[in-house]
């Protein structure tokens, strides 16, 4: 893929379709099509009363709602601003959310990233972030102001991990512009440390997450960049029919190196990009997993990449990276073509131990499923019954759980336009659309469920982030969908009641959570897996506790963790229905 074009200048004002198009190499050129409005003119039909009507042969039609909406009596008044309608292209990537249990009163609490009116200046003030107390009762108290965590930069993700390991959780917010590091205090507040500690960064980034990645007992943190932006690089892109509409970032040619900031143990960090070999390659990057791919060891970062190829950055015995995407077979799809990744998730849908990868994409483009076959991966997308279904939508959040408890794992996906491209499904968001639900069959393939995102209603928003917890406590996954421009969504799982489950926190042996560690059940002859870690999905923090669905299994006959590093430890047999602490040393060690 040819990446030697220069950046569009300041005095790049105005461009049409066909030549922008002409900018582009051909793996490049079908994802900017399709944003820009240029391709295929096929519109998404909708029903009655507005909600969609495009669902594959093969869906299933449920007459019972897997998730009903509960924001009206949580007490969550979170409204997304995007801020004025530049046409800049940071007011279509929309920003994410977190569950994080900041008071440690066991329960989930929620932290929203705003946008607001202050993009491409330096002033702060307006609508910023949000913290909300989980009260323990299902509803929730907006704590933002006495918290201290209240930033009005234009806000992008978070991440959360104890990096000074004080036992308090803290937070990571990433920015169009600096980015912040609240240190949690211990006493319900927090300070903005991110200056002293060496980690404000000041560009354009996205996902982010606390690990370990080097095994020396500190939290390190690794930083995803977007696009090198300014208002004074922007594009005038237009539709064929002439209207202004959002660029896609292959247009600005100005893809980011991502970070990687190594933690000294003294509360501040230090860039080790460069000494580890991150700085290798360039990519549009806005989602991350962190896992131990092919098992030697030691930690790897994927990076979903927005219309350039994904980056596998494995770890070697030094300590440093190479990107093993290509080679692997995890860069680009089936076809050759590089995808706009969004949201990405690491999963063992095979149940065979190691780590398959999916991600989020452009409408007219599919929703990708790398199957990792232990030695390269292969995009089976289309064989798993995923392809298809996507095609009408433009994916960001997922997250694969068990929602129903059948013991096979679902897959959520919230959708979200960023152009033009289609005709609106409802007339007072042209970008809204109904986000998706499928249901794991016995095959080991999907089968979409309809009504859409399995609500009734169908909610039809334009959906970025989907975060993951039990923030009600009743033991299945419930979902806070963040939407672009408007408010937030709060899903309670209603589906779960159907089958038992257990819950499992793993903790290494400084209390921390293991991010990719593995963490497996066996139920009689069957070996299922999990991996530890907050980032899967997009721009968001997800509860660390790993869930399985146990049908009607009344117990677990054996738990194993596979820790950072390769070590190994069995855990005895659990019943149903129990959420367990998992503690580094306190199981039976395996070879």
């Amino acid at each position: 893929m040819n990446h030697s074009l220069a950046s569009p200048s300041a005095s790049v004002t105005r461009h049409r379709c066909p030549r922008v198009a002409a900018w582009l190499a051909p793996s490049m050129l079908l994802a900017f099509l399709a944003l820009a409005g240029c391709g295929d003119s096929s519109k998404t039909p909708a029903g009655a009363n507005g909600s969609a009507t495009v669902a594959t042969p093969s869906a299933t039609v449920e007459e019972t709602p897997w998730f009903v909406d509960r924001t009206p009596e949580s007490g969550l008044k979170f409204v997304h601003d995007r801020g004025e309608t530049h046409y800049w292209l940071p007011e279509m990537t929309g920003s994410g959310a977190a569950w994080i249990d900041y008071d440690n009163d066991g329960d989930q609490d929620l932290y929203l990233i705003q946008s607001g009116q202050n993009l491409g200046t330096d002033k702060t003030g307006g609508p910023g972030n949000a913290l909300y107390r989980n009260r323990g009762d299902g509803t929730f108290e907006d704590v933002t102001e006495q918290a201290g965590v209240g930033d009005s930069h234009y806000g992008m993700g978070v991440t959360v991990g104890d990096y000074d390991q004080d036992g308090d959780l803290d937070l990571y917010t990433t920015n169009v512009g600096p980015n912040q590091l609240y240190r949690n205090r211990g006493d319900g507040t927090f300070e903005d440390v991110a200056q002293q500690a060496g980690v404000q960064h000041g560009g354009w980034s996205t996902a982010s997450a606390f690990v370990d990645y080097d095994q020396d007992g500190d939290t390190d943190l690794v930083v995803i960049n977007y696009i090198r932006w300014s208002p004074e690089t922007e594009i005038d892109c237009r539709t064929g029919d002439n209207q202004q509409d959002y660029c896609s970032p292959v247009v600005y040619q100005a893809p980011a190196r991502d970070t990687l900031y190594r933690n000294k143990g003294d509360g501040t960090f230090e860039d080790v990009s460069q000494e580890v070999g991150l700085n290798a390659a360039y990519g549009n990057g806005l989602g991350l997993v962190v896992c131990d791919f092919n098992a030697d060891g030691r930690l790897d970062f994927y990076v979903a990449n927005d219309g350039t190829p994904n980056q596998l950055w494995l770890q070697d015995e030094q300590g440093r990276f190479q990107d093993r995407a290509l080679l692997l077979g995890c860069s680009v799809n089936r076809n050759g073509v590089a995808q706009a990744g969004m949201g990405v998730a690491a999963i063992d849908l095979q149940d065979d131990g190691d780590f398959d990868l999916f991600m989020t994409h452009l409408a007219k483009e599919t929703n990708t499923l790398y199957i990792n076959n232990g030695t390269y991966f292969a995009d089976q997308s289309s064989e798993f019954k995923l392809a298809t279904p996507s095609l009408n939508y433009t994916g960001f959040g997922l997250g694969f759980v068990d929602f129903d408890h059948d013991t096979r794992l679902d897959l959520f996906v919230a959708n979200g336009r960023v152009g033009k491209y289609q005709e609106p499904i409802i007339p007072t968001d042209i970008y809204a659309e109904p986000n998706l639900l499928f249901r794991g069959d016995k095959d080991g393939t999907f089968s979409e469920v309809v009504p859409q995102g399995g609500t009734k209603p169908v909610l039809i928003e334009n959906s970025r982030a989907s975060a993951m917890a039990d923030y009600d406590k009743d033991g299945d996954v419930d979902i806070l969908l963040l939407n672009n421009g408007g408010r937030a969504t709060l899903l309670a799982n209603v589906a779960g009641a159907q089958g038992r489950w257990v819950r499992f926190r793993a903790l290494d042996d400084r209390g921390r959570d293991p991010v990719g560690a593995q963490v497996g059940i066996r139920v009689g002859d069957q070996w299922r897996w999990r991996l530890v870690g907050r980032t899967h999905g997009y721009l968001s923090a997800n509860e660390p506790e790993v869930h399985f669905g146990l049908g009607d299994a009344t117990r677990v006959d054996e738990v194993r963790v596979v820790w950072p590093g390769q070590k190994k430890e069995s855990f005895g047999g659990f019943d149903a229905g129990a959420v367990v602490e998992l503690r580094q040393g306190s199981g039976q060690s395996q070879p």
